[in-house]
């Protein structure tokens, strides 16, 4: 069975990859699994305020991932599984990818104008940090383009 990993978050170019990769496993009789990543703090408050503020933002995260998992649920039928990880983007990802060899694509969405983004930009330069095929969707691409493409 194939699995495609999308990283979801509050993004436009999140969006696009969640359907170009719920489309693909439709098609390919394939399950998505959901990331979220909440980003390890910088500083340090007292520790129940630190606490808090990471509590908030990963309690953001959950109910953001669980809101994508509900949309691909109702359109596909399918559930998709969800993690929720703190730390640094790359090496959250590329943790995943080695604990779930049975993940087929990394599916990232571009930014639709300027940068494409911090995951795009560095995965698509260190190919050598993934265990499965990198697919990156234009995230200028319309709902219509991604069902024709996908």
């Amino acid at each position: 069975m194939r699995v495609y990993l999308v990283i979801i978050d509050e993004t436009e170019e999140a969006r696009v990859a969640l359907r170009f990769a719920s489309r693909r496993a439709a098609k390919t009789g394939g399950v998505v699994h959901l990331l979220a990543m909440v980003p390890k703090q910088n500083f340090s408050a007292f520790g129940g305020v630190q606490a808090t503020i990471e509590e908030e933002a990963r309690d953001r995260a959950e109910v953001l991932a669980n809101s994508a998992a509900g949309e691909l649920a109702y359109e596909s039928g399918k559930m998709p599984q969800i993690a929720v990880r703190v730390g640094d983007g790359k090496t959250v990802v590329a943790n995943y990818l080695k604990e779930h060899p049975e993940v087929a694509a990394l599916v990232l969405g571009a930014a639709a104008e300027g940068a494409p983004g911090p995951l795009v930009t560095y995965f698509s330069t260190h190919m050598s940090a993934l265990t499965c095929p990198l697919i990156i969707v234009p995230g200028a691409l319309s709902a219509e383009d991604i069902d024709r493409l996908s």
